[in-house]
This record gives structure tokens, sequence and C-alpha cells, in this order.
């Protein structure tokens, strides 16, 4: 196997924990579509480097015990810093120096006005198409700018709600940002919401608050 092989396949097992927040070797292999033996070669060498570590293990069958496998600290930050690509540095360290001249009231209403342009940004880039369309078109911009974006489909338990979807980041390309300055996920929620006007967007899970990526529920609003 070639070295670019390898790294691509390591690296495809590095976004596999980040998504699913742990996982076995077994399912590597079927997800990647990799023999167990290389994927196994692949942790090891992960391990090794301290990209990721198994944090229990779970007997299956006559089988030897399947250890689960999740990313390490380290892990996490590496991928962060791969999406930043130094940008976030640059935008904390700048960001930092502003609150230090005019105070952080500033900073988060200059944040505030940064998002409400994003918002009109990605509105006429959505255009007015069908909300399936808008939210497929938002999770490409968003991916385009560092997120490992997806949506998927859900149903809504209020039959009055036509569509329902739930947008997921599995990483925050502004996350050493965001833990100096959480005021800016408030106004990314607000930008999603101005995004989609004929929405309700609702914060399901955020990684700020320890959990393995943000989630939001989008739905149209009940007439």
């Amino acid at each position: 196997m070639a070295i670019t092989q390898q790294s691509s396949t390591k690296q495809d097992i590095l976004e596999y924990l980040l998504k699913n927040s742990q996982g076995k070797a077994s399912e590597l292999a079927t997800a990647l579509d990799v023999t167990p033996q290389a994927i196994r070669r692949h942790l090891k060498d992960l391990e090794t480097e301290g990209l990721v570590a198994y944090s229990s293990a779970v007997q299956e069958g006559m089988g030897r015990p399947q250890h689960i496998y999740e990313l390490s600290d380290k892990g996490k930050e590496r991928l962060r810093r791969e999406v930043a690509d130094g940008y976030g540095d640059f935008a904390l360290s700048l960001l930092d120096t502003i609150a230090e001249t005019v105070g952080h009231d500033q900073v988060s209403s200059i944040l505030k006005k940064q998002w409400e342009r994003k918002a009109e940004e990605y509105r006429e880039r959505l255009g007015d198409a069908s909300l399936r369309d808008r939210v497929a078109t938002l999770v490409n911009l968003r991916r385009a700018e560092g997120y490992m974006a997806e949506f998927h489909p859900v149903d809504s338990s209020e039959p009055e709600i036509r569509d329902c979807f739930l947008l997921i980041e599995h990483n925050c390309a502004i996350s050493n940002v965001a833990e100096s300055f959480p005021s800016v996920c408030g106004h990314e929620l607000e930008m999603f919401a101005a995004v989609l006007p004929d929405c309700t967007v609702e914060r399901t899970q955020w990684i700020i608050h320890g959990e393995h990526r943000c989630g939001y529920l989008v739905q149209t609003k009940k007439e």
C-alpha cells in the first residue's frame, strides 16, 4: 500500500471517530471498506502517535475482545488544527487585541455584525429553493469553510410541521475563538435562523458543552 493511501486511511479513521465519538476495528473496517487487519495496523500506529486510545473492550462471541477506540485530546487538536490552518489563531489574537483596546462588549457587537453579514451572504446563495435544497446548500457552504457538516431528515412529532431536518457539524472551525468568546456561538445560532427565516432553528448539541458535535434542529414554522 502506498504511503499516500496509508495516510488517507488514517485520516479517514480519525474523521470517523470524530463523527461517531467511538468505534471498534470491525466497524471501521466495514465503514471504510478496508480489511480488519489493515485497520488494526493503522489503529496501532495512531495509538503510538497518541492520536487515538481505546477506552474499553467488549466480548463478541467466541473471538477476542474488541477494543473500543476514540480520539485522544491530541487527535481532536490535530483535526482542529488542520481545519483552522493557522487562521483561527490569528483571528483569536486579533480579537484579544480588540478586546484589550475597546472591551469585550464591543467585541461581541463586532462579532454580531460579522454574523449578520455572513447571514446575508448565505441568503443570497440559498435563494428561494425548497427547504431541503436550502439546507443542502448551507451544508455545502459550511463544508467549504472547514466544517465537517451533514444533514438528515427527521420526523417531526407535530403533524402541522411539513419539513424537519437535523443539521450536524462534527467539528468547529472556530473552536479556539468560541472558547474565549462564547457569544460567537449565540450569534451563529441567530445567523442560521436569519438564513432560514421560515423556520425555527434550535441547538440540540453543543461542542463547547462537551458534546462531540454541534446539532441544529431545523423545522418549518407552524402555520
